[in-house]
């Protein structure tokens, strides 16, 4: 037997061998047995774990840092801002009503009386057809008389004590400088609102601070801008020069029918002391319902009375806004416990004045002492209890 190489191990090329090494060194074909690799092992003789996946991440709480919050509406500031408009046009409306509103000079150049406590209104009611349209005219009876005299003659003094309105019937018999004695709304007729002014502070020795006119159409507006008032006339109306027909009682009555109850004098036992007492029944219910708040939350409302005060009224050059606003404001406070409505104290039909009781209540005027005038001197029709 041939000696083993040196070493121990077989030699190539040996054929026993051939199935190991491969004829001529070739390496064994596909179907041969293969050795496969000895696995390698770390240093401390352990095999190698696969790779693992890493463990899913946990969910962040939500915050500011990982997601922003959804915004709310701003109800906070969407509501100051409709207040703030709100605001504006409670303003602007009057200011803008205010251009509107006509202005005359109603007071003459010398011959005034010096100024006395309180604040007296002269306000009269222009029986003018000037700015009624032929339609309206015909529709409120009110005629085609041409000129202008007052179917209403009132003082509103405020002050210290209650408000105070004084009807003076228009067939008051006074003494008109430059005419002699006629009636006091002849007055208006010959020389508009200064020969007015200047009679009525002669007559009376009470000082006009304001002047305020009201005309037919403008009263109608303003009646109808407030949605009517309530009337409460003691007996059935009738009167068709008026073209009125209410019957006795608390009722709501629109512009027109407002109007011809202020006017008419035909259907009352009193004639024009009567009428006078009307119409400042109806002036302080439209004061009433003008500042109900309605008249305010109601834009559409609160519009249409801004504007049909701007038609209704001429007043003095000279009066504020501020003074007119006192004036309406004091309208509404004329009646019951917030005032005294009466008629210039008198002492026939024929309408002179009581010489004696007419001037105790122009002192009590004068002094603004409204708070001590007697329930026996403020009459409705101004004649003594």
């Amino acid at each position: 037997m041939a000696d083993r190489p040196q070493g121990g191990g077989p030699e190539k090329g040996t054929p026993e061998y051939d199935w190991l090494y491969g004829s001529k060194g070739q390496q064994p074909a596909d179907d041969a047995t293969r050795v496969m690799p000895a696995a390698s092992r770390d240093s401390r003789g352990q095999q190698p774990q696969p790779p693992q996946s890493p463990p899913p991440a946990r969910p962040r709480p939500a915050g500011p840092a990982s997601d922003k919050p959804k915004r709310s509406f701003p109800w906070g500031k969407a509501i100051l801002a409709l207040l703030l408009v709100w605001v504006l046009f409670l303003v602007l409306v009057p200011l803008f009503a205010w251009s509107k509103v006509d202005k005359v000079n109603a007071f003459p150049s010398n011959g005034r009386l010096d100024d006395q406590p309180g604040t007296t209104y002269l306000m009269v009611g222009s029986d003018s057809r000037g700015d009624l349209t032929a339609e309206e005219r015909k529709q409120f009876g009110t005629g085609d008389a041409s000129g202008q005299r007052t179917d209403t003659i009132m003082l509103l003094h405020t002050g210290s004590g209650p408000n105070l309105l004084m009807s003076i019937p228009r067939d008051s018999l006074v003494e008109i400088p430059g005419y002699g004695t006629t009636k006091i709304n002849a007055a208006y007729a010959y020389g508009g609102p200064k020969l007015l002014v200047k009679t009525i502070e002669n007559e009376t020795g009470i000082a006009v601070d304001d002047f305020v006119e009201v005309g037919f159409g403008g009263f109608v507006d303003l009646v109808d801008a407030v949605g009517g008032i309530e009337v409460c006339p003691k007996q059935a109306v009738q009167d068709k020069l008026a073209k009125i027909d209410i019957e006795k009682g608390c009722q709501e009555v629109d512009g027109p029918t407002a109007l011809g109850y202020a006017r008419s004098r035909h259907a009352f036992e009193n004639g024009d002391l009567d009428r006078a007492a009307n119409q400042r029944e109806v002036v302080s219910a439209i004061g009433r319902e003008a500042v109900s708040p309605w008249s305010v939350i109601n834009p559409f409302r609160y519009w249409a009375l801004n504007m049909a005060g701007a038609r209704a009224v001429r007043v003095s050059e000279g009066t504020s806004p501020f003074a007119m606003a006192r004036w309406a404001i004091a309208m509404t406070r004329v009646n019951g416990e917030n005032g005294l409505t009466c008629g210039v104290p008198i002492a026939d039909f024929a309408v002179n004045w009581d010489q004696e009781r007419s001037e105790q209540m122009f002192d009590y005027i004068r002094t603004d002492d409204t708070a001590s005038i007697p329930k026996s001197l403020c009459t409705p029709t101004g004649f003594a209890k």
